[in-house]
């Protein structure tokens, strides 16, 4: 998951293959609580992991639910049987509304019937969220609810500590044209306290976001509870109603999340040879309301076929149709709307979304900020927006950073901007912010996107060894959300591999005919991979042997050889992908990537470098003079600059960056500094040399 300030996103041109989506955030959430709630024990697959999942799991621990994780996205949870372990306890639950409103309900239930006490808070704006209308409810049944600050919102005190008669016998109103989590929430925490009779719930005013309901009561029935719906208007709980474990559940995957990857395969043409994009884990026969973002994008012209557990969409119309929409049963899948009629051929209008103000931010006002940064002109209604689309020859379209508000599906809708005419960038802010949904969503984009190697931005930065290359290097890519490209290792692994294959890498046997050649074959297959920070070489995971003192000098006599020059070329070329590339070396900018947008030529005094590397060996516990590597450093830097193929030298127009008297985090923002004069322009990263 990208964890940096912000994402500056290339100019995107096709896409292709295949998309997993992870679990539904809407189911996950109330299957945990109902796992929690019920007797007995549940397993639970594909549960999603983020931050609203972690905040429900986090509060559910805490009120003394053993939940077990038994393998990837599987949870074991053992049900309290609706009886309290904790009978106080506060809990954070962060911005996560599926989680604030179904457990304010079930606890204020089970403090008031069986003594208990119970705060919730979460961060600043779920205190601007409203839950004034669930509160109501639950005063009229009789349970003691206490707002901590402003009157009708969080942060709440559930109970009181005693025990406390329920008023049953009347049907209990609750507003549905707020937001349709109060009616789940009651929904979800009344059967457990229905046991002697039964309960009716009657919705004031137009119920909105009906699918979620929908999903809701699905969730009821697989645990065992049928409520009677009547209409929109009615719901009734049956008396002797009762959690019961199904034992093992699966959760669906997140139609919502389906819904940036159908746009995407509405706009991007596919790959040459490619059939669309294919998503999965979630079909037409899905569930969840969101599922219905297939009728939109297909009446703006995609093709959307369905196909078993998965959907296969294609761009066949362009422009895509404008269109006017009530968006009322699919209110978060409806702000990829607002992205997509961007590329229509007339103004889109939708309607009846009011409820986007009390979401993680006022996502009315967000999307049609953002919108305009882009150069759209739009309108803002009380509960619509209607959107003029952008010129398809690119004219009108105006490179933006896009403030995500911390709001999930903001970040992830503008990243569909990328896709556009004009060829400019697109910066995400604060892209982290997906990981209340969709912690992988820049990782999944990446891997089914492809562009020009041209837009894809590079960064070098060269420099002799110990000059702090590698730590430059890493701190940035983290930094900037891009990948990095350690050469030195790739020449270390050859070194190693040769060693492996009998080879002898010291200077005379290097001379002897052949020898060359099949050094070169041998980078030209080295069986290498990475796993998060190992390195393996075939079977074998060699990351601390290729940080030996014996590897670095392997390393660069192999290196001086331009038939292994040659070979590992192409190989560190094709580490140049989406979104970017920091690289680091000794010949980055001057051969692998000249046209880099930016060069940086690091070094430091030998004397200083010989230092830096005999503290690092000596907490690796190895033993080692500082004469001798001083010598080393100097014959390593000599042989670096001197070799017939890719010597050690600044790149034309590369910065120089002497850091022996800086700190690590003082080298760091001063690239970043000319980083971010190179990337201020409409086009991206073209080069500030």
């Amino acid at each position: 998951m990208y964890q940096t300030a912000f994402l500056d996103l290339p100019p995107l041109m096709s896409a292709a293959g295949r998309v997993r989506l992870p679990g539904s955030k809407s189911i996950s959430n109330r299957v945990l609580l109902l796992a929690a709630l019920s007797a007995g024990c549940t397993t639970l697959h594909e549960v999603l992991e983020s931050d609203d999942t972690q905040v429900m799991l986090a509060a559910l621990r805490a009120l003394g639910c053993r939940i077990d994780a038994t393998g990837a996205q599987t949870l074991q949870v053992h049900g309290l049987g609706g009886q309290l372990v904790q009978r106080q306890a506060q809990l954070f639950l962060g911005n996560a509304g599926t989680a604030m409103r179904p457990l304010t309900a079930a606890l204020a239930l089970l403090a008031a019937t069986q003594g208990a006490q119970f705060e919730l808070a979460g961060v600043a704006r779920m205190h601007e969220r409203p839950i004034g209308d669930l509160l109501d409810a639950l005063r009229q049944l009789g349970c003691p609810v206490q707002c901590l600050g402003q009157e009708g919102y969080p942060p709440l005190r559930v109970g009181d500590g005693a025990q406390h008669a329920l008023r049953l016998d009347e049907a209990i109103r609750v507003r549905g044209d707020v937001s349709s989590q109060f009616l789940t929430a009651l929904l979800l925490a009344l059967p457990l306290v229905s046991a002697q009779q039964a309960i009716a719930i009657e919705v004031q005013g137009e119920l909105i976001s009906k699918p979620y309901i929908d999903i809701t009561l699905a969730m009821l029935a697989r645990f065992g509870v049928q409520v009677q719906r009547e209409g929109w208007e009615r719901f009734v709980i049956p008396a002797g109603s009762q959690y019961r474990s199904p034992g093992a559940l699966h959760v669906e995957a997140d139609a919502s999340s389906a819904s940036y990857f159908l746009a995407l395969g509405a706009i991007a043409p596919p790959s040459p040879g490619s059939a669309g994009l294919r998503i999965e884990g979630v079909g037409l026969d899905s569930i969840q309301g969101d599922i219905r973002f297939v009728d939109a994008v297909r009446a703006m012209g995609a093709e959307v076929e369905g196909q078993p557990n998965a959907l296969l969409v294609r761009r066949a119309r362009w422009p895509l149709r404008a269109i006017d929409l009530d968006c009322n049963h699919i209110p978060d899948a409806a702000m990829t709307l607002a992205v997509l009629a961007l590329y229509a051929d007339g103004p889109s209008v939708l309607r009846n979304i009011a409820s986007w103000r009390v979401k993680e931010t006022d996502r009315l006002a967000a999307m049609a900020c953002e919108l305009r940064k882009l150069g759209a002109q739009v309108e803002e209604g009380s509960d619509y927006l209607r959107i003029e689309p952008l010129p398809a020859d690119g004219s009108g379209w105006r490179s933006a950073s896009i403030h995500t508000y911390d709001d999930h599906r903001v970040a992830m809708c503008f990243a569909l901007a990328a896709f556009n005419p004009a060829r400019i960038k697109v910066r995400i802010e604060d892209p982290k912010c997906v990981a209340k949904t969709f912690p992988d969503f820049f990782e999944t984009l990446f891997a089914v996107c492809q562009t020009d190697a041209a837009h894809i931005p590079v960064l070098c930065i060269d420099g002799p060894t110990a000059s702090g290359k590698g730590t430059l290097a890493t701190e940035l890519a983290q930094r900037l959300g891009y990948h990095r490209l350690d050469s030195g290792l790739l020449y270390r692994l050859l070194g190693l591999a040769a060693e492996r294959a009998g080879i002898d890498t010291r200077a005379p046997a290097l001379q002897q005919p052949g020898c060359a050649a099949a050094l070169g074959q041998l980078a030209r297959e080295l069986p290498l991979r990475f796993e998060g920070q190992q390195v393996w070489l075939g079977d074998e995971e060699v990351s601390a042997a290729l940080r030996s003192e014996a590897a670095g000098m392997a390393a660069s006599r192999v290196a001086a050889l331009p038939e292994v020059r040659a070979a590992l070329l192409e190989l560190q070329r094709n580490f140049r992908r989406l979104p970017g590339l920091v690289a680091d070396g000794r010949d980055m900018g001057t051969v692998v990537f000249p046209d880099a947008a930016l060069k940086v030529y690091l070094t430091a005094s030998a004397e200083q470098r010989a230092q830096r590397r005999h503290l690092q060996l000596m907490a690796q516990g190895i033993p080692a003079t500082m004469a001798d590597l001083l010598a080393d450093l100097q014959a390593r830097d000599e042989r670096d600059r001197s070799r017939s193929a890719a010597p050690l030298k600044p790149a034309e127009g590369a910065r120089l960056l002497d850091n022996s008297e800086q700190s690590i985090e003082q080298s760091v923002q001063q690239v970043l500094d000319w980083w971010q004069v190179c990337n201020s322009g409409p086009n991206g990263p073209a080069g500030c040399l």
